[in-house]
């Protein structure tokens, strides 16, 4: 397999050629035109066979780097009509930070997305919205929104991820108690069908496969450009954290906040299993409420629970914030000597997580294996859960946080393509560890594995958030009874099961027509 200019080919109009002579890739045809802008890479393409997870490298024959959307169009399109015995699989590729190669596309052609950055347009009224790239990084569209003072309404806890990956996710952070996942915050979307259709597409317009495809693992399109709602944003954040020892009495504040009218405006948990130090290593960035009674707390050997907190506010409202706060910590049954408070810009809040990265870069600790556990635990099991876990499977938190929050399953939209538990609220318990060595890796998969077993044995109702199966017998439990209409779309949109392979949901070569 060659290009015109050996492996590397850039004009309006380039013929990739394809031949047999890598048995690897079934293709049978030659010389066959794909016109595009952008170019194509056959070597060198190391880095879309690799993924923050940092356990699954697959290496694709062809890397796409777009530069218009009919790029991704033309290669798609072209896929489609080389027909099932040939087509090879195709995958759109954020910032890569997948976690188990789901971007991933093995002997196939990766489409690295963030080539395909375009122009933002923030447009401002009654209904205010950004139309972005689905190639963008959240954290570039939040700068750009601000210099219009707005922002998006929804956000991921880490900023440096792509629009269309999030969107083909969820996109979940402590805002989605009140206004839900960030696919809950999207007026229209671009996409490209894997016919190499390309499709706008609204809750008005084409709306099966607007809901199809947000929450959809890349299954029925490439997002290519999102129309995002905004709301006003604030200048600064009160950002709050106190501790608790009893579980229920934690549950039990975050949920009576995340249903309050008057609350705070990101809520987050954490668990913390045996941290040394913990209050003294938050002095470097909060401000204890008292002093003396926070130097005598001990968090060595216990299991606790974090309450996260931020209030947003602009200068001048100060006094009126710290009166509301006060009010609303009154309703809590923390442990007193354990409130830690800060002020921070509403930026460096929200991407707060970039900052710890360059921490962890610097200590070499960051391109490591992630095996992270993400799940969704209705709220009548997550006191079960609790139990059966937290101090017993998971014993130790030293390797990386464990987020754990409630919201509203009235936030969410059930015409796309997400999977939650069938109950107005449930928990993201979110274990998010790093491995150093492979015994420590091994480890950390095996005690996921310990608590996946729990779920089932425990029948909890889990489902697991950016999930991960091996079988088809486990998709379809994880879609219960919504498999069939995921099916269908499929079907419908992606026939050949040519797009998102590392999904691992659809084989090429079992036909679903």
């Amino acid at each position: 397999m060659f290009l015109k200019q050996n492996t590397n080919c850039s004009s309006s109009s380039i013929a990739l050629l394809l031949c047999c002579c890598m048995l690897s890739l079934p293709l049978s045809l030659s010389a066959i035109p794909i016109p595009v802008h952008g170019h194509f890479t056959f070597h060198g393409n190391e880095f879309a066979a690799r993924d923050f997870g940092n356990q699954l490298h697959s290496l694709p024959w062809a890397v796409l780097h777009p530069k218009k959307v009919s790029d991704v169009a033309a290669t798609v399109k072209h896929v489609w009509q080389m027909g099932p015995a040939a087509a090879p699989t195709v995958a759109a590729r954020g910032h890569g930070h997948s976690l188990l190669g789901q971007a991933q596309a093995p002997q196939g052609i990766v489409i690295n997305m963030e080539s395909l950055r375009g122009e933002m347009q923030v447009i401002k009224g009654k209904s205010p919205y950004v139309d972005a790239s689905a190639g963008e990084l959240w954290i570039n569209v939040l700068h750009h929104c601000l210099k219009h003072g707005l922002a998006p309404k929804s956000w991921t806890d880490y900023l440096h991820l792509t629009v269309g990956g999030t969107l083909s996710n969820a996109g979940i952070s402590g805002q989605a108690f009140r206004h839900g996942p960030q696919i809950s915050n999207v007026h229209q979307l671009e996409v490209i069908t894997g016919k190499g259709e390309v499709v706008v597409c609204s809750q008005d317009k084409n709306a099966d496969l607007f809901h199809s495809v947000l929450g959809g693992l890349g299954q029925f399109g490439i997002i290519t450009r999102a129309r995002i709602s905004l709301e006003p944003a604030p200048k600064m954040v009160k950002w709050i954290r106190v501790l608790y020892t009893d579980f229920a009495t934690f549950a039990r504040d975050q949920e009576r906040l995340i249903s309050a009218e008057k609350t705070f405006d990101y809520i987050e948990g954490l668990v913390i299993v045996n941290r040394t130090g913990l209050v003294n290593n938050w002095r470097s960035s909060f401000n204890p409420e008292d002093p003396d009674q926070s130097n005598q707390f001990v968090s060595d050997g216990r299991t606790l629970f974090c309450l996260e907190l931020t209030k947003n506010f602009n200068p001048g409202e100060e006094a009126a914030i710290d009166k509301e706060i006060r009010s609303l910590l009154s309703e809590l049954s923390y442990i007193p000597s354990t409130m830690f408070v800060t002020e921070t810009s509403y930026v460096e809040f929200l991407d707060r997580v970039h900052t710890a990265e360059l921490k962890l870069r610097s200590k070499g600790l960051w391109d490591l294996p992630h095996p992270w556990l993400n799940l969704l635990v209705p709220r009548s099991k997550i006191q079960t859960f609790a139990d059966g876990v937290f101090g017993n499977i998971l014993t130790d938190t030293n390797n990386g946080p464990v987020l754990i929050y409630p919201v509203n399953k009235s936030k969410w939209d059930n015409r796309t393509s997400f999977v939650t538990p069938d109950e107005d609220v449930f928990y993201l318990v979110a274990s998010l560890p790093h491995a150093a060595e492979s015994e420590e890796l091994q480890n950390l998969l095996n005690q996921n594995r310990r608590i996946l077993n729990f779920c089932d044995s425990a029948e909890l109702g889990v489902k697991q958030y950016l999930p991960h199966y091996k079988t088809p017998e486990e998709w379809r439990a994880h879609f219960g009874p919504r498999w069939e209409i995921f099916e269908q779309r499929k079907s419908a949109y992606d026939p050949l099961a040519i797009l998102a392979p590392g999904q691992r949901i659809f084989q090429k070569s079992i036909s679903i027509l």
